[in-house]
């Protein structure tokens, strides 16, 4: 699973689920097979980390949440208080304290028949909240994962905007699939004009000269770790450059690595089959990593 390795937890198999503000054991929580989102993939999610009792940047992610409803025409219903709170409610609902990992999804709601209009809804919004023990593999942080490139690329927003946080994830699970017939853990994705944009489910960075590289962020998510990691750089006197650059690049890298909101940073151990730098965690990643996890640790105190 790459960077989403996990640890198992048994808790986990009587979390409550919140649909629609009521609360239902895991095994119980279903939504209707005439929801927007099952039949047409229409709608927004967003997922963050609770740490030590915060949610980490948890406005930020409520900002993307509503900022991508906003560009596909889905009024929530709710607002951010009222789905704040819904989250807190699941959290103490569940007896949640840390290593918890939130998964929040809004569809446009229940169709009266299976049709593509956004206007053709017979409910108010869908909203579910899943809340999960979730504590990635400490492990990845040093050892890494493997990257290959696909062939799949990630599209302008004349086709699907791929900085909103869609439910229709179609584009990257193809990547996935890709990836994994090659062998990697990661697929990395070229842009249409076949610059490296981003990676099927995290955000790729790479080191040169102890210069951090990262693309212009036009055909990736607009990634909440990806902007804190480059406002650590910003801060800490780490070289930076947002740039277009390609796959034969990545092969003369000195070392690389991706973000997500689950495990934050993890090292890159390799890119085709290529080493990159030693075949571990560089020092410029650990660096960023102990910066990030100062970060977190921030959030909480602020």
């Amino acid at each position: 699973m790459g960077t989403h390795e996990y640890i198992e937890d048994p808790r986990n198999k009587s979390v409550l689920i919140s649909i629609n503000g009521d609360l239902f054991p895991r095994e119980e929580a279903k939504i209707s097979v005439f929801d927007a989102g099952f039949l047409l993939g229409d709608g927004v999610w967003e997922s963050f980390r609770l740490h030590e009792g915060n949610l980490v940047f948890f406005d930020e992610h409520i900002d993307r949440l509503f900022n991508g409803a906003k560009s596909i025409s889905l009024s929530i219903g709710r607002n951010r208080e009222e789905i704040t709170r819904e989250v807190e409610r699941v959290i103490e609902a569940n007896g949640m304290e840390d290593e918890v990992h939130i998964r929040l999804v809004i569809s446009r709601g229940i169709k009266p028949t299976p049709y593509q209009a956004p206007w053709v809804i017979s409910s108010i919004p869908t909203m579910v909240i899943i809340p999960e023990f979730k504590k990635a593999n400490p492990e990845r942080l040093e050892i890494g994962i493997s990257l290959v490139s696909v062939g799949t690329r990630r599209g302008g927003p004349e086709i699907q905007d791929p900085r909103i946080n869609s439910i229709s994830k179609h584009n990257c699970i193809s990547a996935c699939i890709e990836a994994d017939a090659k062998g990697g853990d990661e697929g990395l994705m070229m842009d249409p004009h076949g610059f490296v944009s981003t990676c099927n489910s995290t955000h790729f960075f790479m080191v040169k000269g102890g210069e951090v590289w990262t693309s212009t962020g036009e055909y990736c998510l607009d990634g909440i770790t990806r902007s804190k990691v480059i406002q650590l750089c910003r801060e800490n006197q780490i070289p930076f450059r947002l740039c277009n650059f390609t796959f034969e690049d990545v092969h003369s890298a000195d070392e690389a690595f991706v973000t997500g909101t689950f495990a934050g940073l993890t090292p890159v151990n390799s890119f085709d089959g290529t080493t990159l730098g030693n075949g571990k965690r560089g020092p410029v990643c650990e660096r960023l990593q102990n910066l990030y996890i100062d970060l977190v640790k921030g959030e909480q105190i602020a």
